[in-house]
C-alpha cells in the first residue's frame, strides 16, 4: 500500500516540499524560477485532488494530466508520425498528398512503382486499350442538366463542389471555393445553409440546396415560403435547385449548427434567431408522400423560372426510391437530376452509429437508382450525380462507369483550401480557418491563394481523368461503362463490373419481366402515395 501511495503522490509531494523549502532562499536569482514552477504545479495538484470530474487526476495529481494532454494531441501524433500512406482515417496520407500536390500545381507523379498490393482482394483498376485514343480537352467534360420540363438547362462540369454550408465553413472558405469555381467554370453547391453574401461575392455558378429547414426561404415558423424562394432562385448565379432529402453522414437524422457557431451573418442568411442551435428537422414539411415530392419539384421549377430542379439523398429503404419513381410515372413530373450521396460521405459531425451503420454506400445506391431509371425508360431524361469520398480521377471514373453523369466532392475541395483533417470541424477551433466562425482563425485562410488552389485541383484532376480515358481508348467520360472497371475478387480471379452486378434493360420494370428477384420485390413494395411499403398478400 505504501509503495502504491508513493507512486501516486510522490511527484505532487515533491513539488510541495520543494516549494515550501525554497521560500526562505528566494533571494537567490537562480532559485526563484524553479520555485515558481513547482509552486504552480503544487496548485495544480491541489486542484486535481479537490475536483470531482476526473478520477485519474484525483488519484494521480499533476501526473494524471499527462493522460489528457496526450489524448488531446493523439490525432496529430498519429497522422504525422504513425500512420502509413495507405491508412484511411478517413482519408489516407496518399489521398491527401494527391490533393495538396494538384492544388499547388505540383507534380503528383510517383517514382518506383505502386505502393498498392495489386493482388489484394478488392483492388480495382481500369482496363487500358491496345490503341489509346487521342488526348481530349478536359474543358469539354461537361453534361447538360435539364430534362424535357426544364426551360433553363445548365451545362455542368463532370466534377463539382459538393454541399457545404456557410456556417459549417467559414466566410473565407466559401469565398475561396466560389472564386475557384468561377475560375474553373464549375458548380458550387451551397449546402442547406442557404446563399450567403460570400457565395455571391465572386459570381461562381451555384447549386442552391434546399434542406428541411428551408433556410433562406422560410416563414417565421420554419415552413417553406414560395415568395422568398422565387426571389433567390431567379438570381442568374443560381443555376440548379437541389432538394436535400438526406445526406450520407447521417441520413434520417437532420442536422444542427451549434449556437456558438451561429453568428449574426449566419442568422441573417438562414433566417433564424441568434442564441439558439440551428436545427434542420429530420424530414420535410412541404411534402409527405412521393407524389407530393414530385409536385414540390414542379412548384420549385415554376418558381425558379424553369431552372433544373432535382433532389439529393442517401439510399435507405429501396422501396422508397421506387415509390418516388412510381410517382414520376403517375404524375408525369420528372426531376431534372438526382444526386446519390453515399454513407462514406460527410463533412459535418454525426453520431458514430449513423456514420458507421446507417445508409447505403455510394456505389450500391448509385447502381440501384441507375437501374431503376433504366428499367422505367427514364434514365435518358434524368441526370445522375454522385458524391461520397471522391478525390481522384479514378474515383470520378469509377462512379461514372456504373451510372453517374457527374461527380461531386466536398472533403477533396476542403483539402485544396488547406484542411489538414484535424477532425475538429464541430468545435469552432479549426486550425486552418476552413471550418470555423472564429474571425481570427479564418484570417489564416488567404482567399486569392486558396481560390487558385481550388481551380488547380479541379483542372489537374480532370487532366488526369482525360489521360485515363485516353489510355482506355475513350474520348469523353460519358463513354465509360461497367466493362471498363475491374475488381480483384481473390488471389486468382478478377471480374469486370459488368460481370459483378445486375444491370436492368430499358423498360424492364414496366414489362414485369425483371432480371433479378430483388428489383421485382422492391417494385412490388413501392407506393406512389406513401413512403410506407405496400402490403403484399402471399399467394
Amino acid at each position: 500500500m505504501s509503495l502504491s501511495l508513493l507512486s501516486r503522490y510522490a511527484f505532487f509531494a515533491g513539488c510541495v516540499i520543494f516549494t515550501l523549502a525554497s521560500l526562505p532562499f528566494l533571494q537567490h536569482d537562480w532559485l526563484w524560477p524553479f520555485a515558481l514552477v513547482t509552486g504552480l504545479l503544487s496548485l495544480l495538484g491541489l486542484f486535481d485532488l479537490l475536483q470531482s470530474r476526473h478520477a485519474v487526476r484525483r488519484n494521480y495529481p499533476i501526473l494524471g494530466n499527462i493522460r489528457y494532454l496526450v489524448e488531446g494531441i493523439r490525432p496529430e501524433i498519429r497522422q504525422y508520425l504513425l500512420e502509413s500512406d495507405s491508412d484511411a482515417l478517413p482519408f489516407s496520407r496518399a489521398q491527401r498528398s494527391l490533393v495538396y500536390s494538384r492544388a499547388k500545381n505540383e507534380s503528383a507523379d510517383k517514382p518506383f512503382g505502386t505502393l498498392i498490393d495489386v493482388y489484394q482482394t478488392g483492388f480495382e483498376f481500369i482496363g487500358h486499350s491496345m490503341r489509346p485514343a487521342p488526348l481530349s480537352d478536359p474543358s469539354g467534360f461537361r453534361v447538360t442538366v435539364g430534362g424535357p420540363q426544364c426551360t433553363q438547362p445548365y451545362s455542368a462540369s463532370v466534377f463539382n463542389i459538393s454541399a457545404m454550408s456557410f456556417g459549417s465553413l467559414s466566410a473565407n472558405a466559401i469565398r475561396a471555393l466560389n472564386q475557384g469555381a468561377k475560375l474553373g467554370n464549375f458548380a458550387h453547391d451551397t449546402g442547406e445553409g442557404s446563399i450567403s453574401p460570400y457565395h455571391r461575392e465572386h459570381g461562381g455558378d451555384l447549386t442552391w440546396e434546399l434542406g428541411s429547414g428551408y433556410f433562406g426561404c422560410r416563414t417565421s415558423d420554419g415552413r417553406f415560403d414560395p415568395e422568398r424562394f422565387a426571389v433567390q432562385a431567379r438570381n442568374p448565379q443560381v443555376r440548379m435547385i437541389e432538394i436535400k432529402m438526406s445526406q450520407g453522414a447521417k441520413p434520417g437524422h437532420g442536422g444542427i449548427l451549434p449556437k456558438h457557431k451561429v453568428t449574426r451573418e449566419i442568422a441573417e442568411t438562414r433566417g433564424i434567431l441568434m442564441g439558439e442551435d440551428c436545427v434542420s428537422p429530420s424530414r420535410h414539411s412541404a411534402f409527405s408522400t412521393p407524389i407530393e415530392l414530385m409536385q414540390f419539384v414542379q412548384q420549385l421549377r415554376e418558381l425558379s423560372g424553369g431552372k433544373p430542379v432535382g433532389f439529393k439523398f442517401c439510399l435507405g429503404h429501396p422501396w422508397e426510391f421506387m415509390g418516388i419513381a412510381k410517382a414520376m410515372l403517375e404524375t408525369g413530373i420528372l426531376p431534372d437530376f438526382i444526386v446519390v450521396d453515399g454513407k462514406e460521405g460527410g463533412t459535418g459531425a454525426a453520431p458514430v452509429e449513423f456514420t458507421d451503420h446507417i445508409g447505403v454506400p455510394l456505389r450500391e445506391g448509385l447502381l440501384f437508382v441507375h437501374n431503376t431509371l433504366v428499367g422505367l425508360n427514364l434514365r435518358d431524361k434524368i441526370k445522375l450525380g454522385a458524391s461520397g469520398k471522391i478525390v481522384s480521377a479514378f474515383d470520378i471514373a469509377s462512379v461514372l462507369a456504373i451510372g453517374a453523369d457527374w461527380a461531386n466532392a466536398a472533403r477533396g475541395f476542403m483539402f485544396a483550401i488547406g484542411c489538414i483533417q484535424s477532425q475538429s470541424c464541430h468545435t469552432n477551433k479549426c486550425p486552418t480557418g476552413v471550418a470555423t466562425q472564429d474571425t481570427l482563425r479564418q484570417r489564416a485562410l488567404v482567399v486569392p491563394d486558396k481560390a487558385q488552389r481550388v481551380y488547380n485541383f479541379h483542372r489537374n484532376t480532370l487532366k488526369a481523368l482525360a489521360e485515363m480515358l485516353a489510355a482506355a481508348g475513350l474520348e469523353h467520360p460519358s463513354q465509360l461503362q461497367p466493362k471498363h472497371l475491374v475488381r480483384r475478387m481473390s488471389a486468382t480471379e478478377i471480374k469486370l463490373f459488368s460481370q459483378l452486378h445486375v444491370f436492368l434493360k430499358p423498360g424492364e420494370l414496366l414489362t414485369g419481366e425483371v432480371n433479378g428477384q430483388f428489383y421485382s420485390r422492391m417494385w412490388q413494395l413501392a407506393r406512389a402515395d406513401s413512403f410506407e411499403p405496400q402490403e403484399i398478400v402471399a399467394a
